[in-house]
């Protein structure tokens, strides 16, 4: 994008400038007064805009906050030939980038000018990943330092600014409307509607309404005519999720969406025009789908022009303690509690184990209960309620070459006594050789034994004396 909007209500200065921008290469579009800046901020996206403070129609003030609410990392530059302290101090409180004043150096504007797409292009690059400018901005920040999770997010910034039609796939809970939300907030469509609608939660005979409206008359009970979802997404973007569980017949109508961007209201026979980028999401392989004949090939084809894959949790470990300590702070601050409880290491241990089959959204769900239902000030494993059942999906005994202080660094406090009781079983109820088993002192490995309650009846054995 090397696209300027230069407003300046004088045609002789509007024409120098822009001969001065071009001959750096950059596109100028042009406007004369406040509400042609406007049109053409709608018309965006632009890499910056320099604007005149005093212009007909209004002032460059009201230009400065247009373009911010069309998206708020386009900067500015005001200028002005009736510059005062004042008027420059209230526009940088406003946002402006800059500000400059006539007769306009075109050696500064420069300067100005590729400090101002510099730094658009750096927020733009680090926006997924930065905290500071995602609480700034209002935009969802995907969290994780994986190398699956980075490569994601570098592919999510090339996308974004295009108008293609991603698919994500990946498990439930691994944030796809999270990822969806970023392309939209990075793309020339930010501030303009995304709508989101999971196609799995709506009754199949109640999804092409929502999907495409009705009109009046069209069925009993449809007393006034009601816009759909892809009529309130015009010129933004519509996500559709779990979009694997569209019938063959409404699939027939979102193609056609995709192909001749129209469609028909239920009960109507008027075609709308809607300008809409898609992104769809699911969990199941469309690929199969498509091999049954449950899914449209030419559908498949049409979404996945860029397909992207989030990987589940368990496959970026590192990121737990990541995920886990923010949830922590932010469960904290909304319930408003003075001293939240810290995540004691066996916890955070436990955390690391478990294989998340809800991924991110399990997790999520585990620390805000855990904030709810802990007293303590340290989090200890049993806080957390991760059962051992359903953690251990091979149904396999414990390995015991593993020493019990490693396992303990991958595994709950019960996983850690089904380690004590395996080894018991095997060393026939001998603690000595049980401890040696898991490599642990004899009275160590009697202390755990009486800190998880792991103990010998339990194991439905007889020990010998040690």
């Amino acid at each position: 994008m090397n696209r300027l909007l230069l407003v300046e209500d004088k045609g002789s200065l509007r024409a120098v400038l822009k001969k001065t921008l071009e001959a750096e290469g950059f596109e100028v579009d042009e406007a004369a007064d406040v509400p042609q800046a406007v049109r053409r901020l709608r018309s965006g996206p632009y890499l910056m805009v320099l604007t005149d403070l005093k212009l007909p129609g209004g002032d460059g003030h009201e230009v400065l906050k247009a373009s911010l609410q069309e998206d708020p990392l386009l900067p500015v530059v005001v200028m002005t030939a009736y510059g005062t302290v004042e008027d420059a101090v209230r526009a940088m409180k406003e946002g402006a980038f800059d500000f400059l004043s006539k007769p306009v150096d075109t050696s500064h504007l420069m300067v100005l000018v590729e400090r101002a797409a510099s730094q658009r292009r750096l927020m733009t690059e680090n926006i997924l990943l930065k905290e500071e400018f995602a609480e700034r901005f209002g935009m969802p920040r995907i969290i994780g330092d994986d190398p699956s999770l980075r490569a994601l997010t570098e592919q999510v910034r090339k996308v974004a600014p295009t108008p293609a039609t991603v698919l994500l796939s990946g498990e439930s809970g691994t944030g796809k409307e999270l990822f969806a939300r970023a392309i939209h907030e990075l793309s020339p469509r930010s501030g303009r509607p995304f709508v989101a609608i999971n196609c799995a939660a709506i009754p199949e005979t109640l999804l092409e309404n929502e999907l495409f409206g009705h009109e009046k008359g069209a069925y009993t009970g449809a007393s006034s005519a009601k816009a759909g979802r892809f009529e309130m997404a015009d010129t933004g973007t519509m996500f559709l999720d779990e979009i694997g569980e569209l019938t063959s017949s409404i699939q027939t109508k979102v193609l056609r969406v995709l192909q001749e961007r129209s469609f028909e209201r239920v009960g109507g026979t008027a075609t709308l025009k809607v300008d809409v980028r898609l992104i769809a999401a699911t969990n199941k392989d469309l690929k199969r789908a498509v091999a049954d004949k449950s899914f449209r090939e030419d559908l498949f084809f049409r979404l996945s022009v860029v397909p992207l894959t989030i990987p589940p949790l368990r496959e970026r470990p590192a990121d737990i303690p990541v995920l886990a300590e923010h949830f922590l702070a932010r469960f904290g601050r909304e319930m408003k509690l003075k001293s939240p409880p810290r995540m004691g290491k066996e916890a955070m241990a436990a955390l690391r184990a478990w294989r998340w089959p809800g991924n991110v959204r399990e997790l999520q769900n585990c620390i805000e209960r855990v904030l709810i239902l802990c007293d303590a000030e340290e989090i200890r494993p049993e806080h957390l309620h991760l059962s051992l059942v359903e953690n251990s999906a091979s149904g396999t005994k414990a390995d015991l070459t593993v020493p019990l202080e490693e396992a303990s660094a991958a595994a709950s406090r019960q996983v850690a006594g089904s380690y004590l009781r395996e080894a018991l079983r095997q060393a026939r109820g001998d603690k000595g050789r049980a401890a040696r088993l898991l490599g642990m002192a004899p009275k160590a490995f009697n202390a755990k034994l009486r800190e998880l309650g792991a103990s010998i009846e339990e194991a439905g054995l007889t020990t010998s004396k040690q």
